[in-house]
């Protein structure tokens, strides 16, 4: 089992990396390997709506990320997602990536267990939490918890060390993700299959 972790921070060894950290050392502690992928500091385009993706799967856009998350989440079997907290939101840049890779590859996303991290130096982190897990719903993804909201306070990786607590929630949520993906495992193993879905009833509002 492998679950793929994304950095969307600028900074590569920031604060949202120590609690992905914290969230690896959990997986690796109960067999589960890991996947990282940071997505840098260079910009990523936002969707346009072409409907290109339709097709293949894949973002019509290849000059950054995207399309690579997309192909790294088919062999991986859940994802968790950090953010730093910039004016009560996640990054931008993570956010057009994001908005790009589900709505191209959520197919290749579903049933797989997914959860969102924030760092932030003091607030904003509900809301940005509430931002990022309406990826994880809206691709019928199960969202994976820990004993409080996924969340870690500091200025800088030191800081996020000291906040022990967040420390705590971060490798809950590891021993938690670790605990549904083997829940998942048995059950394929005891024939248990994924739910299937009806045809989209798309419903516009405006006649």
């Amino acid at each position: 089992m492998k679950v793929l972790l994304i950095n969307g921070s600028p900074h590569e060894n920031g604060c949202t990396h120590t609690a992905l950290s914290a969230v690896a050392q959990a997986l690796h502690e109960n067999d589960v390997e890991t996947d990282w992928l940071w997505i840098g500091k260079d910009p990523h385009r936002g969707c346009v709506g072409c409907g290109s993706c339709y097709k293949k799967g894949r973002c019509v856009y290849d000059g950054d990320k995207a399309n690579e998350v997309i192909a790294r989440m088919e062999g991986a079997d859940g994802l968790v997602v950090g953010s730093p907290v910039y004016y009560a939101a996640p990054n931008g840049s993570l956010l057009a990536l994001l908005d790009r890779v589900f709505y191209a590859g959520s197919t290749g996303f579903a049933h797989k267990p997914g959860a969102a991290l924030v760092s932030a130096r003091r607030a904003g982190t509900t809301a940005a939490l509430e931002v990022l897990n309406k990826y994880f719903t809206i691709a019928q993804m199960p969202l994976v918890s820990s004993r409080y909201w996924n969340m870690v306070h500091g200025n800088t990786p030191e800081e996020v060390v000291q906040d022990l607590e967040g420390m705590q929630i971060m490798q809950q949520l590891g021993r938690n993700m670790a605990w549904l993906l083997k829940c998942i495992e048995a059950g394929k193993t005891n024939g248990i299959e994924k739910p299937g879905a009806e045809r989209w009833a798309r419903t516009n509002f405006i006649r």
